[in-house]
């Protein structure tokens, strides 16, 4: 009988598709998720055409055939789970990919950021706040009176200076003071160096963001686990003290990111940015409660929360982990053409980047991109298969009524989500309270249902 779902859950199981034993190794099956063909409908066509074509680059061609070469290229006795064997492969392929992305995107808006402040530093404007150079000027610029409106209440309202310096100042003292006691392998020193570049990283990220709104914390937070885990070293506990400072840098920059994405929204619609500011001081004091509250509710009401095959395999703590161990302990850890392999995929997605940004937008829609044919890579393919689902369904609505498509499917997408999520909780407190489901589905393959139907039948 297939068992690649979840066992034990609550009122209902996850049921799968396409029933062989070996479809469910591979990760090839619809998880009837919700939440995955929601997203779907959300995301762009090519976003989730891609997350399906790596998918079936990766657990579809590549991993099969690396799997031919085992006892050749790595020992035939290692489980898929290790480092050293195919796991290996799954985990450092696609870190690769996402790292070559990353790269090139990182580099990408230092450049259109530098050019921009270029341009803003050389373009003189009678407004304080820097005025969008997309329509031509005769050297004065002309300015609405809602514009004129937005900038008077966004810089009446502006936040002291020594608030915002004292702030970051109080804050970075108490994570010198117990972010050393959490994590002992990260020294005081290496926090406060962190507190000391994270704003420039920041800025960079922030300004990327506004630009092309995509934040690349996740590569922020890469360069500081290679940084920190290598000055630490493997003998000092460096793999813990680079994912903590990991965890330190992506906090600083990605909240520097997303409060100036809400500045912007508060500055169209006519907030003070002081109210905006103190709501996120609350909210972050709210997720402090919040947030361990909820990680205790999933880690009790879960036994095999993180680990890999289960209904929460915490995919990403897996990736940045492996990327601590490369950082700390080098490329000898990697099994055999590994590296290689590596070296290809890292290129290539540079390459891919590079097509897609020289090549005309109606052809480069048609281009995969890399960093999300990078997630099935380690994760499988039965949440791609989900999305694809979702952006045919988006597709064929289009087709048919794109004025109604464009008006209610992210409506729908939303509702499919949010729905699925809000199941988590009381499906959390059912299993903290040991109930078990009434009904259990499975679907079985034809030669396994024909040995079922038999031994039924010696029964009746």
């Amino acid at each position: 009988m297939v068992n690649c779902f979840l066992q034990n859950q609550p009122i209902v199981h996850k049921v799968i598709l396409f029933m062989s034993s070996r479809t469910c190794t591979l990760r090839f099956y619809f998880d009837f998720s919700p939440t995955y063909v929601g997203v779907g409908m959300i995301c762009p066509h090519i976003v989730n055409v891609s997350v399906l074509l790596g998918g079936i680059l990766s657990w579809g061609i590549m991993w099969p055939l690396i799997a031919k070469k085992r006892g050749i290229w790595f020992a035939a006795n290692l489980a898929d789970t290790s480092l050293h064997g195919m796991q290996g492969y799954r985990v450092f392929i696609a870190i690769a990919l996402i790292l070559g992305d990353g790269l090139y995107n990182f580099l990408k808006m230092l450049i259109l950021t530098a050019w921009s402040l270029r341009s803003q530093h050389k373009k003189s404007s009678a407004s304080t706040l820097p005025i969008s150079d997309d329509e031509p000027s005769n050297g004065t610029a002309t300015i609405s009176y809602d514009e004129e409106r937005r900038n008077e209440l966004f810089l009446k309202d502006q936040i002291p200076w020594y608030i915002a310096y004292g702030g970051y100042a109080a804050v970075a003292a108490v994570s010198i003071g117990t972010v050393p006691q959490i994590f002992p392998q990260l020294k005081w020193y290496q926090i406060l160096v962190a507190y000391i570049v994270a704003p420039i990283l920041a800025f960079c990220n922030a300004y990327g963001t506004g630009l092309t709104d995509w934040s690349l914390v996740t590569t922020y937070g890469k360069l500081a686990i290679f940084a920190f885990g290598a000055w630490t070293g493997a003998s000092h506990g460096g793999v813990l003290a680079g994912l903590a400072a990991c965890g330190v840098m992506m906090s600083i920059v990605s909240t520097a990111a997303d409060l100036m994405q809400d500045f912007k929204t508060g500055y169209l619609t006519l907030a003070s940015p002081r109210s905006m500011f103190i709501s996120q001081v609350i909210g972050t004091a709210m997720g402090c409660v919040i947030a361990p509250c909820v990680f205790w509710l999933f880690y009790k009401a879960f036994d095999n929360i993180g680990i890999s095959g289960s209904e929460y395999p915490a995919p990403n703590a897996a990736i940045f982990r492996s990327m601590a161990i490369l950082g700390v302990d080098g490329f000898s850890s990697l099994p055999k053409n590994c590296l290689t392999l590596c070296y290809i995929f890292f290129v290539g997605a540079i390459v891919v980047n590079l097509i897609r940004d020289l090549v005309p937008k109606k052809v480069s829609n048609f281009i995969p991109i890399p960093m999300a044919m990078a997630i099935p890579f380690y994760i499988g393919s039965y949440f791609a298969i989900d999305m694809f689902i979702g952006t045919v369904i988006l597709f064929v609505w289009q087709k048919l009524d794109r004025a109604k498509s464009e008006t209610f499917a992210p409506a729908v997408a939303s509702g499919l989500i949010c729905g699925d999520g809000l199941w988590v909780l009381p499906q959390s407190v059912l299993a903290l309270a040991k109930v078990k489901p009434p009904i259990c589905m499975k679907f079985l393959s034809r030669g396994v249902n024909d040995k079922v139907d038999a031994f039924i039948t010696t029964l009746s």
